[in-house]
């Protein structure tokens, strides 16, 4: 499995360390800095061979001490290095102390505050490396709160920008970014203006909450981890788990069931999913769903549909099924059938109808609670009242809000999300989606290029969109309908409400991804078999 980490799991885990006495805190900061330029030369092997020129920024905690690692590992390659300290050395924690005063053995320590940047690159226009170790994961409160004028980081982002220092590197995190949202601490509008921005993040152990959510994605550059010796310590409680990497196939148990039948057997065997359209004009959505639906792995879809839209849909399908289904009544007695074990409700089924069929398919007379999915028009049309929704959901729905509908259905929780934060760790969507799926009761999928999955008990996953999965072309109308059929499909076909949610989302992604550029949301479910077939092989 893989961890994403908070900046105080990550402490947990090496305070532990330290204290069953297989390392000490000095011996981690130098394990950190090697991994800085173990990272920097294999990132840029040009940089292996001759002496080079680096500028190293230190901060005023541990991540400065790492940066004077940094500064002296290069040192003694036969660089020419150049370091500048914000803060006060006497100041400094101890570890972070000894390797400032390791690297006054060796060349001199400048006062950032005292230095023209613009003024030092034009001096020095042979400068291959540009070392951000400013502030880590321990950051907690904006630059201006810690004595730190934002205009002098503006003055060392614009002189990197300015001379076009081809390579910049950040220890762990990107100066003010929180390492447990990827939120910049006291920063309203984009970031990008007020700071570095570099080609490579490296950061230790696991990667940490902020390097996928918010800004993180585009802020950190490249993420590499390095190991420094922690992976037979503490184990953390309460990871939350990326979705994001196609690591083994057992980091999701349902791999296998995903990908090919589980056992012989007639359709029934495999999952009957229903999804409800809307009228005349609007089945489209529900058409891709249901088409998402069945590629996925469920042995029998079929479209719940008004009278009104039944030749519409007819002319339109094959392999998928069809039923009248024109109110409440009608969804109840065809709820009856207990083969039908999955529903999905919300895509095109327009605000009025899918009030009514909600009601009837959660709470109707003598209804069998079922797996549902619920998207799109299912949760605007409890925006006004969201509360009458959370008291008919059960934990065994999957509600998928974009950030809008998330905002109208949990307005608090949004507020709380979208405001500038102004210490760390910073609220994060993390935080929002576990907040949600506990007031609603159900596991929530909050999606975005940072896909969020939280259950009623706690777990999350990211499913993120980002560096080597970044996939901008699943922005396109139907794709959140798409994946609402394949959560629908996994449903029937047997996974848990989390799993399903999990699964669906990594291979929504992994089929924008087997298609490419030009991806239209019909694209997705056929891209299924593709994926499928690299995942048995």
């Amino acid at each position: 499995m893989t961890e994403l980490l908070t900046a105080a799991q990550m402490r947990a885990i090496e305070k532990a360390a330290i204290d069953s006495g297989a390392v000490t805190g000095l011996e981690l900061m130098e394990r950190a800095g090697r991994g800085v330029v173990e990272a920097v030369l294999e990132e840029w092997p040009e940089l292996v061979e001759g002496a080079h020129r680096a500028v190293v920024l230190c901060g005023p905690g541990n991540n400065g001490g790492d940066g004077f690692v940094v500064a002296r590992l290069l040192k003694a390659r036969g660089w020419a290095v150049e370091v500048f300290l914000y803060g006060d050395a006497l100041r400094l924690p101890p570890d972070a102390k000894v390797n400032y005063e390791r690297w006054c053995g060796l060349g001199e320590v400048s006062p950032a505050p005292n230095r023209d940047f613009e003024d030092y690159f034009e001096d020095h226009p042979d400068t291959v490396l540009a070392v951000d170790a400013l502030f880590g994961t321990g950051l907690s409160r904006p630059f201006d709160e810690l004595g730190f004028v934002q205009d002098e980081l503006n003055d060392w982002s614009s002189a990197i920008e300015t001379y076009r220092t081809p390579r910049v590197v950040s220890v762990d995190v990107p100066s003010g970014m929180c390492a447990d949202s990827g939120l910049y601490l006291g920063v309203e509008d984009s970031p990008f203006d007020q700071s570095v921005v570099p080609n490579l993040t490296v950061t230790f152990h696991r990667r940490k909450l902020g390097h996928v959510l918010a800004d993180g994605g585009t802020a950190c550059g490249k993420v590499v981890v390095k190991s420094i010796g922690l992976e037979d310590g503490k184990k953390p409680t309460g990871a939350v788990r990326l979705a994001s990497e196609p690591c083994e196939k057992g980091f999701y148990s349902g791999y296998e069931l995903a990908s090919r039948k589980a056992s012989p057997g007639h359709k029934f065997s495999h999952g009957h999913a229903l999804i409800l359209s809307g009228g005349f004009g609007r089945t489209g959505a529900a058409r891709l769903a249901a088409r998402g639906a069945l590629r996925i792995g469920a042995g029998l879809v079929t479209l719940g549909v008004p009278g009104a839209a039944q030749m519409e849909v007819a002319s339109q399908i094959t392999a998928l099924m069809l039923r009248r289904v024109e109110g409440g009544d009608d969804l109840v007695e065809m709820l009856g059938d207990a083969r039908l074990n999955a529903l999905c409700l919300g895509p095109g089924l327009g605000v009025e109808r899918a009030r009514d069929l909600v009601h009837a398919a959660l709470s109707g007379s003598g209804v069998k609670p079922r797996p549902t999915v619920l998207d799109a028009d299912a949760l605007s049309a409890f925006s006004e009242k969201p509360d009458a929704l959370f008291e008919i959901l059960h934990p065994s729905c999957v509600i998928t809000p974009h950030m809008g509908e998330f905002a109208r259905l949990f307005p608090d929780i949004a507020q709380k999300l979208t405001e500038t934060p102004t210490k760390g760790p910073a609220y994060s969507k993390v935080d929002a989606t576990r907040d949600a799926a506990k007031r609603a009761g159900c596991v929530v999928l909050l999606k975005g290029p940072d896909t969020v999955i939280a259950a009623l008990d706690g777990r999350a996953a990211i499913n993120a969109a980002v560096y080597e999965r970044a996939a901008p072309w699943l922005a396109t109308a139907g794709s959140g309908d798409v994946l609402a059929g394949f959560i629908t499909g996994l449903l029937a076909r047997g996974f848990d409400p989390m799993q399903a949610a999990e699964t669906a989302a990594w291979l929504h992604v992994d089929c924008a991804l087997s298609f490419g550029p030009g991806l239209i949301a019909e694209d997705l479910p056929e891209a299924l078999p593709g994926v499928f077939r690299a995942l048995a092989s």
